[in-house]
């Protein structure tokens, strides 16, 4: 079990050496998460971890996410290889909810992930995964703006019910797609607010499927 008061102490650790700073709180750590200090100082008490904040920090820092939660170094990781995934993280792209965002590009993070972690956020399934952003509201509650998305590129059949990454000529949309009797494709949302939009087969490109996803606070 993730203590999220020991992962905090690493977490100090990590900002004294950046900030040379002496003494690091945990008001610090909530700042360079972007969490409200109140709200830290509750999921401390509950052992909530802040999943998708830290891994954001350990993408941008080039912190082992294993050491971080699991007190397993890089060479340790080399031995284990069948025990630990890889994710390329892109930390600058958006999956729009709403207007079309950008396209997946070359500018990646790789966050390399334990396999109890990795399950127990995506599932037993396929872990040869990417991970983006969303951005918008039209997928709530379904998904909130901000989450993190995790999408297995092997998966592009919008036959079998889910959620995609739909690539199209105005960006890069998370949508439930649908191919209609007349070959049009709808990308709709789970938001009622919003309308489903219609496009044509040329389009529209699948990236994958959504498999799993990390909340934000």
């Amino acid at each position: 079990m993730v203590l999220l008061s020991e992962v905090i102490e690493k977490l100090k650790d990590v900002i004294s050496e950046r900030t040379l700073s002496k003494k690091v709180f945990d008001k610090d750590v909530a700042d360079v998460l972007g969490i409200p200090q109140s709200t830290f100082a509750t999921m401390k008490k509950r052992n909530s971890v802040p999943y998708r904040e830290i891994l954001e920090f350990c993408a941008s820092e080039k912190i082992s996410a294993n050491w971080l939660f699991f007190d397993q170094a890089v060479d340790m990781l080399k031995a284990q290889t069948d025990k630990f995934f890889q994710i390329r993280y892109f930390a600058d792209i958006r999956a729009s909810a709403g207007g079309g965002a950008e396209v997946f590009n070359e500018n990646f993070e790789l966050i390399t992930i334990d396999e109890k972690l990795m399950h127990s956020m995506v599932g037993s399934g396929n872990t040869d995964l990417e991970a983006i952003k969303v951005e918008g509201d039209s997928m709530e509650p379904t998904f909130q703006n901000e989450s993190i998305v995790f999408v297995d590129k092997a998966q592009n059949d919008i036959n079998k019910d889910g959620v995609f990454i739909a690539s199209t000529t105005t960006g890069l949309f998370i949508k439930r797609v649908r191919q209609r009797a007349d070959g049009m494709i709808e990308l709709i949302s789970d938001n009622k607010l919003y309308s489903a939009e219609l496009m044509f087969p040329n389009e529209v490109s699948i990236v994958g499927r959504v498999v799993g996803n990390i909340e934000g606070v």
